[in-house]
């Protein structure tokens, strides 16, 4: 590893763990309007991170939003992932007793009318909206722990300080390298899971593409053959900002999908509930992420954001889609389902 390599991971980790001791001893308001702070500084700052966001907004939504209308979306977009990240240094205050003062719950009975109770394997289907990582931890102290899978740091020295954090209330974080057997092996014993099922991923790794706004996606396919292989039901879940840092935690219906609908079509249809969430509130998606990697070959460029390219590999994805073939034959690639 280069010097300079070294001396910047031994800066980052320097930066989070003072964070981690210093963001928990701010009242939760502070806690708040330092993340609006932070976020508008970084939408200000951050200029390719911006054109991508104002790209993204641009290809969803077309002339939806005025030209200020989607700058602003994207300031609150970096916001809101600053109270994303600055919340979940903050949540070691967070406890089974006092969680309920930040977060609500909607739709709860659709949890409990299913037969999830300990010991019955469950899918929970999450997005990159809102508090993510709250989401998380809240759902854990509320009695709905299990495995989670988190992406590792390129820098090693972050991740065990995400790692305590994540499982402080409870939940299990099952390493990437392998994570899906991992994953198959907790739903056999009957364990739950969570998963993001909005991630996007290289076209030349087992994935499958889907319709997101109008636009043709990569994204991981783990969630759907994990039910396929399992039976175990997918609830999605989603994370919503309340007024003054609070959330509400939003349990969508159980999935159903046809006896004979393939993995694109069901990974499809997990993402169909969440589309309507993004469009509804917008501000709150990670706009800023390339979300649209590739084109289509038959696609104008101008349908596509800037950074979009053609792909063979995202070519054969869309075939496979379009003659409803498996996008994986070889176990193996069971471990490149969730990205480095």
């Amino acid at each position: 590893m280069r010097t300079t390599k070294k001396i910047r991971y031994r800066l980052e980790w320097l930066g989070l763990t003072f964070a981690a001791k210093f963001v928990p001893l701010l009242s939760r308001k502070a806690c708040y309007r330092l993340a609006l702070l932070l976020g508008a500084l970084a939408a200000l700052l951050d200029r390719r991170g911006r054109r991508v966001a104002l790209s993204n907004l641009q290809v969803a939504f077309g002339n939806e939003f005025s030209n200020q209308r989607r700058s602003e979306i994207v300031r609150e977009s970096y916001q809101h992932f600053a109270r994303t990240m600055l919340d979940f240094f903050w949540s070691p205050r967070l406890t089974s007793e006092n969680f309920s003062r930040y977060v609500e719950f909607e739709n709860r009975e659709r949890w409990d009318e299913e037969d999830t109770r300990p010991g019955k394997p469950v899918i929970v289907g999450c997005s990159h909206y809102s508090n993510f990582e709250w989401l998380s931890v809240v759902s854990a102290f509320a009695g709905l722990e299990g495995v989670i899978v988190a992406q590792q740091f390129k820098n090693p020295l972050l991740d065990p300080i995400f790692l305590k954090l994540r499982q402080r209330s409870g939940h299990r974080v099952a390493a990437r390298e392998g994570a899906v057997i991992q994953l198959y092996r907790a739903l056999r014993r009957g364990e739950r899971l969570a998963l993001l099922v909005d991630l996007t991923i290289s076209a030349k790794l087992p994935s499958v593409t889907i319709n997101c706004f109008g636009l043709e996606r990569c994204v991981t396919f783990a969630h759907v053959w994990l039910h396929q292989r399992t039976g175990a039901p997918i609830i999605n879940v989603h994370c919503e900002p309340l007024p003054g840092g609070r959330y509400r935690v939003v349990f969508h219906p159980r999935i159903e999908f046809p006896a004979d609908a393939s993995l694109q079509e069901m990974a499809q249809a997990c993402w169909d509930q969440f589309e309507p969430v993004v469009r509804k509130n917008p501000a709150p998606w990670l706009w800023m992420y390339k979300h649209f990697r590739y084109r289509p070959m038959a696609a104008a460029t101008a349908a596509y954001p800037f950074y979009a390219n053609i792909s063979e590999d995202f070519e054969r994805r869309l075939d496979e889609r379009a003659r409803k073939l498996p996008p994986m034959t070889s176990k193996v690639k069971l471990r490149m389902l969730t990205p480095a």
